[in-house]
């Protein structure tokens, strides 16, 4: 059980035009964990997780699932993956029963080891096994097709913006369930824009941008790079302009009395900038701090061009 949930190595897809979606990617998903694919659009996610699932090919490299490589053991491979799509797919006209028990059929899942209800309980959709899929709101939807994804009971689950138009309550339910799947070995593989619910659930985060990797760190380490920190400083009179002091980073005035100062933790402490304020002859009569997170490190990665 050392090797990796999913190995990938100098992995490249140019598609016809010569639009070159990854850039010699390398990647290794440790099993057992929550590990969080992160980059703003069009930066390769979703052909990465194509390749995966077999519906594109690859122009260079070597990828495997489970210890299966994708080419010498395509069957295998496949077998050890679950995906659900950031598309909804289903047939409109079978009930979300029916859709599991196809479905488990095409992975030759005997009957006697099929899993239906199971699923359909795990995702809240017992009372709706009978209902027709297209009656179903989209968060139904989208919790039909985590269950789809794991009918043949696969050890790697990936899901690509699995909550994207779920509202508060059914996207709790989902973290839930894939805590659980978890827990019970299953590897997850997460792509979301939700970064706050990446930064929470992930054990690990890579985040690929222009089709390379650029971040690939344990979540507390990747977090821990972001060197700004923001204070909300309350004084005791009204401003017309911000003051200035070498060790802010950037002064924005919010309001007659707030201003919001962002320094480079690395440089200075907290202390140094409070004092910087009182030092221009104003009082202070609160202070708030926001410590830098996910977001903050995911857009000094991503931004400007390669």
């Amino acid at each position: 059980m050392t090797e990796a949930a999913i190995s990938i190595t100098g992995l490249c897809k140019t598609y016809a035009g010569g639009k070159r979606a990854l850039d010699g990617v390398n990647l290794t998903v440790p099993r057992g964990q929550i590990f969080g694919l992160l980059g703003p659009n069009g930066a390769g996610k979703s052909t990465l997780i194509n390749i995966l699932a077999g519906l594109v090919n690859k122009t260079e490299g070597s990828a495997s699932i489970w210890g299966f490589d994708i080419d010498a053991h395509p069957r295998n491979a496949k077998a050890s993956i679950g995906i659900v799509n950031q598309e909804i797919l289903f047939d409109p006209f079978f009930t979300p029963i029916e859709t599991l028990e196809i479905q488990a059929g095409l992975y030759g899942v005997p009957k006697a080891q099929r899993r239906s209800m199971e699923l359909l309980r795990a995702v809240h959709l017992e009372d709706k096994a009978h209902a027709y899929a297209r009656t179903l709101s989209g968060g139904m939807k989208r919790r039909l097709m985590v269950a789809k994804a794991m009918v043949h009971a696969p050890p790697v689950l990936v899901l690509d913006e699995p909550t994207a138009g779920v509202d508060i309550q059914l996207r709790q339910q989902l973290w839930d369930y894939v805590r659980t799947l978890n827990q019970r070995g299953v590897t997850v593989v997460l792509t979301t824009h939700y970064l706050e619910e990446a930064e929470q659930l992930c054990d690990r985060i890579a985040i690929i941008n222009h089709g390379r990797v650029v971040a690939d760190e344990p979540t507390r380490d990747l977090v821990g790079r972001a060197q700004e920190k923001v204070v909300a400083v309350t004084v005791d009179r009204d401003l017309t302009a911000a003051p200035t002091a070498p060790c802010f980073e950037k002064i924005v005035l919010k309001g007659e009395r707030v201003l919001e100062i962002t320094y480079s933790k690395d440089r200075v402490n907290a202390g140094e900038v409070l004092a910087a304020v009182t030092a221009g002859g104003l009082g202070i009569v609160d202070v708030t701090t926001r410590e830098a997170d996910l977001e903050d490190v995911f857009l000094s990665l991503t931004r400007g061009t390669p």
